[in-house]
């Protein structure tokens, strides 16, 4: 499709969402943006509420694994690097939201500085990775819901009825279902900038949950009396892995770390929410520097210090390896407070794969009332709720399917490894650094070139390394796996 068809399809999807107000009027400068659509309100909060959202997710939680795979040389070196790098490609593409119109979207940044097969390749791989981050939401989701569970049960029955009976063992399917009616109610909400409470909330329980695993890391550091690890990760001398599986579970690290930093996917959305002046490139410079350096602080500290607590043993899950004992209560704080953060994570990602498909609609079948009428919803003490059958009945399909993946695939640590690999070198390193290239002109082998094309290759190798050792621990896990068993 050419360009010129591309901009008079954004521009009449633009008039069917404002109101008519005369073009010059006081109401319409005070009420509207340059593009005409309604004023928007972002700043370097709400900006950095969405990014940490995004980013102090489920992948802080695997991060102590992560460093028992590397160690205290390699570990904390490779999650600085990452910061590194991530911070500096958003800037990146920070300064490709604006070209010769305003891009709403990661897909068309890519079309206005790239265009080409290029963004037929970016789509597939953003959406196929929202997709995969849904999954990855609620395993993790349901593992929080199902330690809260255990938890209550172990501490009404006895400590000994974990390995005497049954009476504690469940499965996690009905808390994957749960989830997902949660679900179902959120995704109803229409457009991204709508949902900067739930972003709010959400960044306000990730720092909850963070906070009491570093908290619970420290006092299992002062239990034991000394920080626990080595220098060069789990060893091959001990007997508990192999020489293979040593190195595939190092790569498998790397693409945890990556999933930990991964939120290029929706920063141009996340941008798009914001106000201007001073310009939006500006605005998120500021929001993903105070984004990645709190969330890199977060990690450092809850990555280093549950590897000091529990060194090669560290669990894949920081918070399910405090056991199941006492102080119970203050687990299942942190737990519920990782389940309403990924509800409300779910929705960064989602939304803006929600509003691909039903602008597609729109733009194929622009005369369907079933895309386009909405009814008016009367909600007491609120305006009214429009509510659109196509979006009612695609978003609650949409979360079903995810939901019954995560059912049948529930590997936590695989799923964050492979999503970190996948989305990591394309998204967050190649296409901003190819668009900004393209943005600013720099001419091919000059010095500038040569410096972000060894960063573009040096990240692709990484993502590569990551992907094969996240594979081979989906391999594994594959072949002692019977899908919907009940979880011990």
């Amino acid at each position: 499709m050419s360009t010129k068809q591309q901009q008079q399809d954004q521009s009449q999807l633009a008039e069917i969402s404002v109101v008519n107000v005369p073009p010059h009027s006081e109401a319409a400068d005070e009420a509207y943006d340059d593009d005409g659509r309604p004023k928007r309100t972002g700043s370097v909060w709400t900006a950095s509420a969405h990014i940490i959202t995004a980013v102090i997710g489920s992948g802080v939680l695997s991060l102590a694994w992560a460093m028992a795979q590397l160690g205290w040389v390699a570990g904390p070196a490779v999650m600085l690097l990452f910061s590194m790098v991530t911070y500096y490609t958003s800037t990146l593409l920070a300064a490709c939201y604006r070209s010769a119109k305003r891009n709403y979207t990661y897909m068309e940044a890519v079309q206005a500085h790239l265009g080409g097969f290029q963004v037929q390749i970016c789509g597939a791989i953003q959406y196929i990775n929202l997709l995969g981050v849904s999954i990855g939401y609620t395993i993790a989701s349901s593992i929080s819901m199902l330690a809260i569970r255990k938890s209550n049960c172990f501490h009404q029955r006895g400590h000994g009825i974990r390995s005497g009976n049954n009476d504690c063992q469940v499965s996690s399917n009905p808390y994957m279902i749960a989830f997902g009616l949660v679900e179902i109610i959120f995704s109803q909400i229409p457009d991204f900038d709508q949902i900067w409470w739930l972003s709010i909330v959400a960044a306000l329980m990730s720092f909850t949950y963070s906070s009491i695993g570093l908290a619970l890391g420290i006092s299992k550091v002062a239990e034991n009396g000394k920080f626990k690890g080595s220098l060069t990760g789990i060893s091959i001398v001990s007997g508990s892995l192999t020489e293979t599986q040593k190195i595939w579970q190092s790569f498998q690290a790397l693409g945890d770390v990556a999933f930990a930093y991964s939120f290029s996917l929706v920063l141009i959305e996340i941008q798009d929410t914001v106000k201007s002046p001073p310009s939006e490139s500006k605005t998120m410079k500021k929001a993903t520097l105070l984004s990645v350096v709190v969330t890199t602080v977060f990690y450092m500290s809850c990555g280093c210090f549950g590897y000091a607590a529990f060194g090669d043993g560290s669990p894949d899950n920081l918070l399910t390896g405090f056991g199941f004992y006492n102080p119970f209560w203050l687990l299942d704080i942190a737990n519920a407070a990782i389940v309403i953060h990924l509800v409300g994570a779910y929705q960064v990602f989602c939304q803006p794969l929600f509003a691909f498909i039903e602008k597609t609609a729109l733009k194929w079948l622009p005369d369907s009332k079933f895309i386009t009428r909405e009814f008016m919803v009367p909600v007491p003490g609120f305006r009214p709720y429009k509510l659109n059958l196509f979006r009612l009945v695609w978003r609650t399909m949409f979360v079903i399917l995810t939901t019954l993946i995560s059912m049948l695939m529930p590997f936590f640590n695989d799923v964050v490894g492979i999503l970190g690999a996948f989305g990591f070198w394309p998204l967050t390193v190649y296409f901003p650094v190819e668009m900004y290239i393209a943005k600013k002109g720099i001419p091919k082998w000059s010095s500038r070139w040569i410096s972000l094309q060894v960063l573009s290759f040096a990240c692709l190798i990484v993502s590569i390394a990551a992907a094969a050792g996240s594979f081979a621990g989906v391999i594994s896990d594959l072949k002692v796996y019977k899908p919907f068993k009940t979880s011990n």
